[in-house]
C-alpha cells in the first residue's frame, strides 16, 4: 500500500504497540498521522506491516524485550506525538470464559512503560466490550488512575465500526487519552449513510488494476455435503434454530442435531451463514469458515474479507492463508483508524497548552468514579439500533 505522507511540521508520529498488520496504522496515516514503529511478536504480521508502512520500522518479539535504547533507534530518536496499540485481550473477552487475573493483561503495564518513555500528547488502547464489564471494574479504574497520575485526560467509547464508513459491524471499546486537552472529543458515528456488504465487493481491483490475496480456488468447499447445504440457503440467511434447518434443507441433508438438547436450543454460531449483499457484514472472524459468498457457492477470499473491513485493495497481506486470515480477523477497520486520526489530529489542532486545575480535578474524579457513569454514555449508538 502506497500512502501519500503530508509533510509539515504539525504532522504527528506515531508508534503502534501490538499492531498486527496494522489495520489501526493504515487509518491513521490515511488521516494524516505518520507511523514510525510497529509492535507485534506475529512474525507474519510484521510481514505484512513492513510490506504496507514504508515509513515505518518495526520491532517481531516481546513489547517486554523492546528497550528504551532500542526503542529511540527504531524511531530514529524522532518526537512520539501518540501511542496507540491493542493489547491482547483474551482476559477481557466476553467470548469464553475472560478471567480478569490472565497474565496477558500484564501487557497493559507494557504499553504504559512505552508511554512513559516517549511522553506523546495522545494514547489510543482499543479493546473488546468486555473491557468494561463488571468483572473487569477494578482493571479499568486502574487504566485510568495510572494515566491521571502520567498527567493524562482519558474517556472511553464502545463504537460500533459500521457508522463509521465501514462495511461491518464490529464492537470495540476504545480509550482515547490526553495530556493536551481537557476534553477527549470521538469520532461522531454516521447511522444514516451505512456501507454494506455489496459495497464492499463490488470493486476489489487495487489502483494498479490487479487484485491482491483473492484466491478463488482456496475458498472453494472441499466437503461435497457442505456444498449440497449452502447451495440451499438463501442470501442473508443461515441455520441457527431448527426452523432453519427444517426450512432451507431437505431431510437427507439435515443435521442430526438434537434441538432439545442444545443450551437455548439453537447454534452459538449461525451455520451456514450466508452474507447480504444489503447490510453490513457481521464481525469478521479469524478464519474463514464462519460465513459464505452471498451469491456464490464458496467462502470469502482473504481480499473480500479485508474489503469488509475496509482495507484499501493495495494492502497486500503476507504468509499462509490461516495467517492472512488470523491478520484480518484481528484488525482494527482501517477507517475506524481513519476516523480516530481525525479526532486526534482536531484535539491536537484546539490543544490547551496548560490544563486548569477544575480539569486536574475532573481527572481525578474520572479514575475514582469513571464505572458509575461509563456504562450511561459508552455505547453511544445504543439508540440508534
Amino acid at each position: 500500500m502506497v500512502l501519500t505522507m503530508t509533510k509539515n511540521k504539525s504532522q504527528l508520529n506515531f508508534i503502534d504497540v501490538f499492531s498486527g498488520a496494522g489495520g489501526l496504522s493504515c487509518g491513521l496515516e490515511l488521516a494524516g498521522m505518520k507511523c514510525l514503529l510497529g509492535i507485534d511478536m506475529d512474525k507474519n504480521a510484521i510481514e505484512t506491516f513492513k510490506a504496507n508502512h514504508h515509513f515505518a520500522n518495526t520491532f517481531c518479539g516481546s513489547v517486554k524485550d523492546l528497550s528504551e535504547k532500542k526503542l529511540k533507534e527504531l524511531i530514529n530518536h524522532q518526537p512520539v506525538h501518540a501511542v496507540v496499540g491493542g493489547p491482547p485481550c483474551q482476559g477481557f473477552s466476553t467470548v469464553g470464559i475472560g478471567d480478569p487475573n490472565d497474565l496477558r493483561n500484564s501487557l497493559f503495564r507494557e504499553f504504559i512503560r512505552l508511554v512513559k518513555i516517549t511522553n506523546p500528547y495522545y494514547v489510543i488502547i482499543e479493546n473488546v466490550t468486555g473491557l468494561i464489564a463488571k468483572k473487569n471494574e477494578k482493571t479499568l479504574k486502574a487504566i485510568f488512575k495510572l494515566f491521571a497520575k502520567m498527567g493524562y485526560s482519558l474517556d472511553v467509547q464502545v463504537m460500533s465500526s459500521e457508522f463509521y464508513n465501514v462495511p461491518e459491524r464490529r464492537r470495540r471499546t476504545i480509550i482515547i487519552g490526553s495530556r493536551l486537552n481537557s476534553t477527549i472529543t470521538f469520532p461522531k458515528p454516521d447511522t444514516e449513510n451505512i456501507l454494506t456488504v455489496g459495497h464492499a465487493l463490488k470493486n476489489l481491483k487495487a489502483p494498479n488494476g490487479k487484485t491482491y490475496n483473492h484466491d478463488i480456488e482456496l475458498a472453494a468447499i472441499k466437503s461435497k455435503l457442505d456444498r449440497d447445504r449452502i447451495n440451499l440457503i438463501p442470501e442473508g440467511k443461515g441455520i441457527r434454530y431448527e426452523a432453519d434447518e427444517v426450512a432451507y434443507l431437505p431431510k437427507k441433508l439435515q443435521m442430526n442435531v438434537d434441538w432439545t438438547n442444545i443450551r437455548e436450543n439453537r447454534f452459538r454460531q449461525t451455520k451456514y451463514q450466508r452474507l447480504d449483499r444489503k447490510k453490513p457484514s457481521p464481525t469478521i472472524m479469524t478464519h474463514r469458515h464462519n460465513y459464505f459468498h452471498p451469491v456464490e457457492n464458496r467462502y470469502l477470499t482473504q481480499r473480500e474479507a479485508a474489503a469488509l473491513q475496509s482495507f484499501p485493495n493495495d494492502f497486500i497481506f503476507q504468509g499462509t492463508l490461516s495467517a492472512q486470515w488470523k491478520q484480518i480477523g484481528n484488525a482494527v477497520p482501517p477507517k475506524l483508524g481513519l476516523a480516530l486520526g481525525k479526532a486526534i489530529i482536531g484535539m491536537y489542532a484546539e490543544k490547551s497548552k496548560t490544563k486548569t486545575k477544575e480539569a486536574s480535578k475532573t481527572d481525578s474524579k474520572n479514575s475514582e468514579d469513571i464505572m458509575a457513569t461509563i456504562r450511561k454514555r459508552a455505547f453511544v449508538y445504543a439508540k440508534e439500533l
